[in-house]
C-alpha cells in the first residue's frame, strides 16, 4: 500500500545515508515502533572501515555494510542509490552522473532483489542543481531522489528530482518540536513529515539514542499517520 491509497492524509518517512553498521541498531528500534525507512547506499564503498574524526577529535565508526548483508540487513525497509562513490554531482560531466547514478542503481538492484528507483543526493553543501536533476531524470531508472535542504514543514512537492526534506534529524530539538506539530495537526490537504540523516550521528552523543526513541514514541502509532518508505509515500 501507498499513502495515496491508504486515505490517510498525513504521513511519516524517513531517509537513511551512506549504509554503515550503524543503520543495523537503528532498524531494530525504527521496526520496534512500526515505522518505515530508506536507506541510501554507495554500492562501490560496501563493505569497507573507516572512521570519521570530528572538529573535538572525537572518532566515529563508519563502517559499511557488507554487499552480502545488505538485503537481509534492509528487509522490510526501502534500498536506494547514493551514487558508487558518494561524489559531489554537480562537478561531473553528464555521462559521469549518468554512471555514477544508473551503475549504483543497477547494483542495489542486484543486491535487494527489486528495482530500486530512489535515490539520495551524496556530498554536504551545494549537492543538486537543476542540470543534474534532469540527466537524472532524463537518463536513469530513479523516480525520485532527495536534497539535504531543510523545510521546516511538511508541504507536499511538485519536484520529486529535487525533493526536500521536512528536517535533519541530528538537529533533534527541531525534530521533536515539528514532531509534536505534526501529531496535534488536522488536515484535509496531505501532508508529509520527511526527516533525513545518518546513523552513525546518533553516536555524537550520549544521549542521541535515547532522544531518537523519544522522537520514535511520539511520531508512531498514530491512527490518523500513514507510516511507509520514500517510494510509499512520494510515488
Amino acid at each position: 500500500m501507498n499513502f495515496i491509497n491508504s486515505q490517510k492524509k498525513k504521513a511519516v518517512t524517513f531517509s537513511f545515508d551512506d549504509g554503515v553498521t550503524q543503520d543495523i541498531r537503528l532498524i531494530e528500534l525504527l521496526n520496534k515502533y512500526g515505522l518505515k525507512a530508506t536507506f541510501n547506499l554507495n554500492s562501490e564503498l560496501l563493505g569497507r572501515k573507516g572512521m570519521l574524526v570530528r572538529g573535538d577529535g572525537m572518532r566515529i565508526s563508519h563502517y559499511k555494510v557488507h554487499p552480502e548483508d545488505v538485503k537481509a540487513i534492509y528487509e522490510g525497509h526501502e534500498i536506494a542509490a547514493h551514487t558508487l562513490t558518494h561524489p559531489n554531482l554537480t562537478g561531473l560531466e553528464d555521462e559521469e552522473v549518468i554512471r555514477q547514478v544508473e551503475r549504483d542503481r543497477l547494483n542495489l538492484s542486484e543486491l535487494a532483489g527489486y528495482e530500486v528507483i530512489g535515490m539520495a543526493y551524496p556530498c554536504g553543501g551545494v549537492n543538486n542543481d537543476d542540470r543534474v536533476a534532469e540527466i537524472i531524470k532524463n537518463n536513469t531508472g530513479i523516480k525520485y531522489s532527495r536534497t539535504i535542504t531543510s523545510t521546516n514543514n511538511f508541504d507536499l512537492q511538485e519536484n520529486l528530482f529535487r525533493f526536500n526534506p521536512s528536517v535533519y534529524y541530528i538537529q533533534l530539538d527541531s525534530m521533536m518540536k515539528l514532531g509534536e506539530e505534526f501529531v496535534a495537526l488536522k488536515t484535509e490537504a496531505p501532508k508529509i513529515f520527511y526527516i533525513w540523516g545518518h546513523s552513525y550521528e546518533m553516536d555524537l552523543g550520549s544521549d542521541y539514542w535515547v532522544r531518537l526513541e523519544e522522537f520514535f514514541k511520539l511520531i508512531s502509532g498514530r491512527v490518523d499517520i500513514f507510516y511507509g518508505t520514500n517510494k510509499e509515500v512520494l510515488l
